[in-house]
This record gives structure tokens, C-alpha cells and sequence, in this order.
């Protein structure tokens, strides 16, 4: 059984529904607070390009294409114009559904799409007969809280997959994403869509390619260790969503005196330096 699949629901649709999402997830687990703020004061959409968003056109052959700002519109250190007449051209390409983009990041864009389908094990994970940018929806058995989750990839059929694609301004090395994967709960986000999809056994695949050129690529999967801490943060996540939904309370830190204690690395540091350090029990009224 699997959650409720949607192979054509617009993208703006799809962020407008109000199901938990793997982002909202992780902003509870940050602080249901600051989740409940997010909810009810949206931000406006970017006005600014996403690289990110256009390598997924490219490589997914789905979304919104973009278009270089032709040489008239360019100045001579390659910034693209404030004139009047370069505005206006970029307003007549969005009407029609397209993005102008600078010269720099249409090369960009260009280099790291190219990178992502030369690879030997990164393209052929997105023609497994499946769908790019597929909807999952369900209500989660053990909490009741409706989820939503957008695979990059998904194919249920032959031989199933899940691939997400990540652009990245760092490194793509399994040292570089493992360090990504924990800065940015990318854990949370597997565990989340696999939860959503129902089905935990299916292969989850990130696909990682580097900004900069010569746009390194890095295929990636999460070893027992992330997927089992993955699902324990989204059980709680969903936990906690269930019960400040019924008690209409979203907590933010702890309001009591919290006591800090230094990290490990600078006791040790500190040690090598000065010492063992001298404690003593000290009293607050």
C-alpha cells in the first residue's frame, strides 16, 4: 500500500497544501514556535533566480526554462543591464513562462545539468520508467497528522527508486554530504518522504552535484544509522505537530534558566593549554 500519488499537481499547488511536509518537520523539530510563525506568515516567492530550480528543469525535463539575457542586454563586465529596455525584455520572457538568467549562471546552469547526465550512475537512476516531481500524500497511522511529500524521482515499477537532486556550493564527497546531511536534516527529509510514500523498504538515492566547475558529482545513500535517527526525528516531529494542533500551544525554548555547559572540543582544547579544569558546585537562588 502506498500513499496517494499525484504524477501532475502544479508546484504552487502542491506548497499551498497544508499537510505537513518534510520542511515543516523540521522546523518543528527546530521549535514549534518558530513552525507555527512560518505557517501563518508565508513568505512571498523569491524574486531572485534558484540555480537549484533550473538544474531540476534541466535534469528532470520538468518546470519553468530560462533563457540567457541576449548580449544587447549585457554590459561590458557582464552584470545585466538596468535599462528600461533590458526590464522590459525580461518581462515579456517571464509572461511566457520563462526566466532570464546572466550569461554566468546560464553556464553554470548549463555545466552542472551536463555534469549530472554524463554521470554512469547518477543518469541512469532517472530512466527507471518513472515519474519527475511526483506528489505523495497520506494520513499517518500512528499520530493521525495528513502528510505531503515531492520526489524529484519516483518510479514504482521494475525496479523502484527514489532520487532526490541536491546542487550544492560545497563539496559532494562523502565527507562533504555527510556534513550537509546533518546541517540540513536531509535524514529527516528521506525518512519523511519514505513515511509519507509508505513504503521504507524502496531505495533513496541523493544525487549531489557541486556549483563550481568542473561541477563534481556524488551519488549518495543513508547507512542504517541516519535512516533509523531519520525516522525517530520524524516520529517526534509528527508527535509533536498532533499534540500543539489539539492543545493550540506551539512552545518556544524552555523558560526557566537553562544551564550551558561548554562543549567537549573546548574542555580538551582548554586542558592542552592551561590544565585540567578546577570545578565546583555553585548555588543560584
Amino acid at each position: 500500500m502506498t500513499g496517494r500519488i499525484d504524477l501532475a499537481l502544479p508546484e504552487a499547488e502542491y506548497h499551498a497544501h497544508p499537510a505537513l511536509s518534510s520542511t515543516g518537520a523540521r522546523r518543528l523539530l527546530d521549535s514549534p514556535a518558530r513552525f507555527d510563525y512560518w505557517q501563518k506568515h508565508p513568505q512571498p516567492g523569491k524574486q531572485s533566480f534558484d540555480v537549484g530550480t533550473a538544474v531540476h528543469t534541466r535534469v528532470l525535463g520538468i518546470g519553468a526554462g530560462t533563457i540567457p539575457y541576449p548580449d544587447e542586454h549585457v554590459t561590458a563586465s557582464g552584470a545585466v543591464s538596468t535599462k528600461a529596455a533590458t526590464v522590459a525584455w525580461a518581462e515579456e520572457q517571464r509572461a511566457i513562462g520563462l526566466t532570464p538568467v546572466a550569461p554566468a549562471q546560464a553556464a553554470r546552469i548549463g555545466g552542472m545539468a551536463e555534469a549530472v547526465l554524463k554521470h554512469p550512475v547518477a543518469r541512469p537512476l532517472f530512466e527507471r520508467g518513472g515519474h519527475p516531481e511526483t506528489s505523495v500524500f497520506t494520513t499517518d497511522e500512528d499520530t493521525g497528522v495528513d502528510m505531503r511529500a515531492r520526489f524529484d524521482y519516483l518510479s514504482l515499477t521494475g525496479r523502484p527508486v527514489a532520487v532526490d537532486l541536491k546542487t550544492t556550493a560545497k563539496s559532494a564527497s562523502v565527507d562533504g554530504f555527510t556534513r550537509t546531511v546533518a546541517d540540513y536534516g536531509y535524514d529527516v527529509q528521506q525518512a519523511h518522504y519514505l513515511r509519507t510514500l509508505r513504503n521504507r523498504s524502496i531505495p533513496f538515492y541523493f544525487v549531489v552535484v557541486e556549483a563550481e566547475a568542473p561541477h563534481l558529482v556524488g551519488v549518495h545513500h543513508l547507512d542504517i544509522e541516519w535512516v533509523r535517527m531519520g525516522e525517530a526525528r520524524v516520529q517526534r516531529a509528527l508527535e509533536l505537530y498532533a499534540e500543539c494542533t489539539a492543545s493550540g500551544i506551539w512552545p518556544g525554548y524552555p523558560t526557566e534558566p537553562q544551564l550551558i555547559s561548554p562543549p567537549n572540543w573546548l574542555v580538551y582544547q582548554h586542558e592542552d593549554e592551561y590544565g585540567p579544569v578546577e570545578t565546583t558546585t555553585v548555588r543560584h537562588l
